[in-house]
């Protein structure tokens, strides 16, 4: 019998909500025929795809970080703006598409407004600088009566957009950005990015571009390196990683949890370094703003891509196990509140996402937005600590021997609800697990789990896999008791 121990005086930190954020790129069909699609049967009168915007709000996203990713880094945001019969088709060279630019800045803002969601904007430091950059940020936020901010006006954006998140450049360390630089390089452009930006508007949250990924032989020195020169300026530094099978090991897949819970612990350690070497009372946070499971292994690479229209691109279908290491990523997510302040589930339609269309067709809920809508809803606003004794552990290539059951919670004060989330890691057993509580009842228990572990969901069949009801978990003698299958993801709540 495993043993979870939970309670609210032990607080990791406050729940920062846009923790549930995702992305937007203009990226195979994300946008176009994703959130964007003139002439559908649901699109409404600005083109945008109401049964998307529907599960978007269902899915629970409360920040989208916009336009990429490595599209941004050789985009002219001034190609998406005015008449849209005067708008340039461009060759984008990080996908190698056609973009049409019928979609772009005040589309997005008025898409974000319409979803309910608060627009994060990332600026070209690829193979532009801080002159772009600046006149961006002034076409968005300045009041009119500027040159830049009248264009917005004329455009039909009265009022400024106030965009308050911006991200100097993406994955600047990765040989495949257009405009790749060094982290000297890197640091010196996005200090003085910065620096003109507050000028503009002192108030705004910067984040700095971390390592493209841990494994780069950037990461860690990169961090450094650009903090030396931006932490006074900046707010938060990205993290980027995504997560497959590799070889067939589906046991550490279903632990890579570990990897990023390492990952944001070994950069937080360099952030309090960078402190530390300043004499800073400033915190650091993290912006966690690209992550997911993706099956690169499936994916030509950039190379491989020929130049065309925009169309399909990593459309990749999710299995259960997916959805449960998502599930085991975001309780990762939860248990570094206190540092983690913003993350972005890549991609939000289509691209590596929980939603997918058809052009002219169907949307549905790909596997993993289960368990991301349900621990967007159900999560309190303060995180705590939880202890587990006595649950066995598994043995992975990748990581060795880790516990099998991953866990966090959340406390609301004011309903006086505990939500736990806590997944079965092992493939083969199932775990019996006691939580001492103060609770009154369950109010629920939700899993995600299948016996086919391989089952997807499709557009003729949405529903093939959904969060299932646990009869059984009841609270006796002032201990809840439930069972949890092998690979299995939970939300337990108690009032």
């Amino acid at each position: 019998m495993a043993r979870l121990v939970v309670d609210p005086a032990f607080v990791v930190g406050a729940l920062d909500r846009r923790l549930f954020g995702s992305f937007v790129e203009h990226m195979g069909r994300c946008v176009y025929t994703g959130i964007y699609e003139p002439g559908h049967p649901r699109a409404d009168a600005d083109g945008f795809r109401e049964d998307v915007l529907e599960l978007v709000r269902e899915l629970g996203v409360t920040a989208i970080r916009y336009p990429g990713g490595n599209f941004v880094s050789n985009y002219d945001w001034e190609d998406g703006v005015g008449p849209k019969d005067q708008r340039p088709r461009r060759l984008d060279l990080a996908w190698r598409a056609i973009e049409p630019n019928q979609f772009g800045t005040d589309e997005f803002v008025a898409w974000s407004r319409k979803a309910d969601v608060q627009p994060i904007w990332a600026v070209n430091l690829g193979t532009r600088g801080i002159r772009e950059a600046v006149d961006l940020l002034q076409y968005c936020n300045l009041p009119a009566g500027t040159a830049l901010s009248d264009r917005r006006v004329a455009n039909g954006s009265p009022e400024p957009h106030d965009i308050r998140i911006w991200c100097l450049g993406n994955e600047m360390d990765g040989p495949w950005q257009i405009g790749h630089k060094t982290a000297d390089e890197y640091a010196r452009l996005a200090e003085e990015t910065a620096n003109a930006m507050r000028r503009v508007e002192p108030g705004l949250e910067l984040v700095a571009c971390g390592s493209s990924n841990a494994g780069m032989p950037t990461f860690g020195e990169w961090e450094r390196i650009v903090l030396e020169r931006t932490y006074d300026l900046v707010d938060h530094i990205s993290l980027h990683a995504y997560y497959e099978p590799r070889d067939g090991d589906q046991a550490s897949f279903l632990a890579a949890a570990e990897e990023m819970d390492r990952m944001i612990s070994s950069v937080i350690a360099t952030a309090d370094h960078v402190k530390a070497l300043k004499r800073s009372d400033k915190e650091l946070t993290l912006s966690f703003d690209e992550w997911n499971v993706w099956y690169q292994q499936h994916f030509p690479g950039e190379l491989g891509l020929g130049i065309r229209e925009v169309g399909p691109l990593i459309e990749d279908s999710y299995t259960v196990d997916a959805a449960v290491v998502v599930g085991s990523l975001l309780i990762t997510l939860l248990r570094h509140a206190d540092r983690v302040k913003i993350a972005c589930l890549a991609q939000l339609v289509n691209v590596i996402a929980p939603i997918r269309t058809e052009p002219g067709g169907r949307a549905w809920r790909q596997t993993i937005f289960h368990p991301f809508a349900l621990t967007a809803r159900y999560a309190g606003p303060t995180v705590l600590q939880t202890a587990i004794t006595g649950g066995p552990e598994i043995d992975t290539a990748a990581f060795g021997k880790v516990p099998a059951l991953w866990s966090t919670a959340t406390y609301d004060e004011n309903t006086g609800e505990t939500a736990i989330f806590v997944v079965n890691r092992s493939e083969t057993d199932k775990i019996d697990l006691e939580i001492p509580v103060t609770a009154l009842k369950v109010a629920e228990h939700l899993a995600l789990y299948d016996e086919d572990r391989s089952a997807v969901n499709t557009a003729d069949h949405p529903d093939r896999v959904t969060p299932r009801t646990v009869d059984g978990t009841e609270i006796v003698d002032g201990v809840c008791t439930a069972t949890l299958p092998p690979a299995s993801w939970h939300l337990i709540r108690l009032s």
